[in-house]
């Protein structure tokens, strides 16, 4: 019988005693330095994962590397290092382009990707989730970034049609992921008000994963009592001097605060 990724994370997460999932987060690279790139990756890969449950692909990535070239590579040495993918790819197009996306990341091995619920459901998203549950796979809904201006769009106040009420724009994006069945919330750890408002509309129905840990400002302790159950950290693990350290203290920190 097939596992579901929301049961595939919550187990790897437990085999490898952390909620982390490292952010493959890397600076702009000259087209003659795209092996270095590479190489980065590789070997950040091969110091943090003992620490990590889960390694998410950003689109800066994918860009220089290409999706069926050194990063399918990568997703396969994820895969064999037994941890799980993400792919952060925010589908936000209309239906046809959003389940090609999804085909082509899924295709690559990639065990879920982001998608941004502005589109909707019909002709939006839905094409996505019925791929991903054909393929047994995840969808991770934006619903509250991290950076600065997010509250210029999730943050906003709309007219709620199904309850005649306004009510904050990521509220209603919460409301979505728990009546669509989305395999988690993302919600940035710089805004642990907000994670503990979303936390008390998806319960522990859907898990929240939180970016925005250390370079962005976010704390790790005030993330995971609001409600995070998976911490998203980046370039404070991959531009460290010693990263497999960085990610150790990260990982043990946050284990401390459960």
């Amino acid at each position: 019988m097939s596992v579901s990724f929301r049961a595939r994370m919550e187990q790897t997460a437990k085999n490898r005693k952390s909620n982390i999932v490292l952010a493959l987060d890397f600076p702009f690279e000259k087209s003659e330095n795209r092996e270095t790139l590479f190489s980065q990756a590789k070997h950040t890969l091969e110091a943090v994962h003992p620490y990590i449950c889960a390694v998410k692909f950003n689109r800066h990535l994918i860009l220089p590397l290409g999706t069926f070239n050194d990063v399918q590579k990568l997703v396969e040495k994820v895969h064999d290092m037994k941890l799980l993918t993400i792919m952060d790819c925010k589908v936000n197009d209309i239906g046809s382009t959003n389940q090609t996306i999804a085909e082509y990341y899924y295709a690559a091995g990639f065990d879920a990707l982001t998608a941004n619920p502005f589109v909707g459901w019909e002709e939006g998203l839905k094409p996505v989730f019925s791929v991903a549950r054909r393929l047994q796979r995840g969808v991770i809904l934006l619903v509250y970034m991290s950076h600065k201006g997010a509250s210029e769009g999730y943050g906003q106040t709309i007219f709620d049609a199904e309850t005649g009420e306004k009510a904050p724009q990521y509220v209603s994006f919460g409301k979505k992921a728990l009546k669509w069945g989305a395999d988690g919330a993302v919600v940035g750890a710089t805004y642990p008000e907000k994670i503990r408002e979303v936390h008390k509309i998806l319960g522990e129905k859907i898990p929240i994963y939180s970016p925005g840990i250390g370079t962005q400002g976010g704390a790790i302790e005030s993330a995971l009592k609001a409600g995070a159950r998976y911490l998203i950290v980046g370039r404070t693990i991959t531009l460290a001097e010693n990263p497999a350290e960085t990610a150790k203290k990260i990982r043990d920190l946050a284990n401390q605060c459960k």
